[in-house]
């Protein structure tokens, strides 16, 4: 069975959305490939008429500072992200997330944007990206739009993407001293690629205060998301194990943890996200001083 009729290698981002825009059938991009070629073989998707290539696209490539913000381009491979200094030294946490993704042969072809633009509730660079505050450029024809991250998700597996718009690139503030990350999951050992969960924190210190957190839990609900009252019970307060307890009852409170057939129950997930919060924790706050 044939999954699509035309492929095509555009050599700049006006070219790939004239192509996706212009097809006569279902159009659709593809960068690594690792979730779109599965779907189509599996039926989990519907055959497209043209795939549009976006490995060839410098716009989409770029991983570097611009101002006072890490850029990262959409089709740039989750291997080259684990492995930049630049990533390391100010998003940490993506570091992390996208060392664990897969294997190498995965990483070596995975993009970030692919793995934001399936979103999935508890894709680790998404995760990744929510805590560390990230922002998404997003083009069509028109124009070139930056919104939050969170404003590209409406349900497990559901973009808010419309078809003719790219993600482009990753934008992400840089470290400042007194700041810090850090990513942690949980997962089987064989057969799944999700996690069972992940943990990633951003923090700022003062002293013996966090003075500021970000903190995103996959996954915690339909959608990637900052766990707000759970940030609440941690800012302004010492860096102690009492605080992380009252983090810990927010948390509880505040994240919808539901049962997978396939990687946890509800209840696995609330009895293991105490440890997993605590060690995240620890790690960026350490990293902070």
């Amino acid at each position: 069975m044939a999954y699509w009729q035309t492929y095509l290698r555009p050599t700049s981002l006006t070219e790939a959305l004239q192509a996706l825009t212009s097809a006569p059938g279902p159009a659709l991009p593809i960068a690594g490939g690792t979730d779109l070629i599965l779907d189509l073989e599996q039926g989990r998707h519907p055959p497209v008429h043209t795939l549009v290539d976006l490995t060839f696209l410098p716009e989409l490539k770029r991983l570097e500072i611009q101002g006072d913000e890490l850029l990262i381009g959409a089709a740039v491979p989750l291997s080259q992200i684990a492995a930049s200094p630049l990533v390391a030294e100010h998003a940490r946490a993506l570091t992390e997330a996208c060392g664990q993704v897969g294997g190498p042969q995965v990483r070596n072809v995975a993009t970030l944007g692919g793995n934001v633009a399936h979103a999935l509730p508890a894709a680790d660079g998404t995760i990744a990206l929510t805590a560390l505050g990230a922002h998404v450029s997003v083009a069509d024809l028109e124009s070139v739009r930056r919104l939050p991250l969170a404003d590209l998700f409406l349900g497990p597996g559901q973009s808010a993407l419309r078809p003719g718009q790219l993600i482009t690139a990753f934008h992400l503030p840089l470290r400042r001293p007194g700041q810090a990350s850090a990513f942690r999951r949980v997962m089987r050992t064989q057969g799944i690629a999700l996690p069972i969960l992940n943990v990633a924190v951003w923090l700022a210190r003062a002293g013996d205060q966090i003075a500021d957190v970000r903190l995103a839990v996959g996954p915690s609900g339909p959608v990637p998301r900052r766990l707000e009252a759970t940030e609440a019970a941690l800012r302004g307060g010492a860096f102690d194990s009492a605080r992380i307890e009252m983090a810990l009852d927010a948390l509880l409170n505040e994240a919808h943890f539901r049962t997978s057939p396939h990687r946890a129950t509800a209840d696995y997930r609330r009895s293991i996200v105490g440890d997993l919060l605590r060690q995240t924790l620890e790690t960026a706050w350490e990293r902070a001083g």
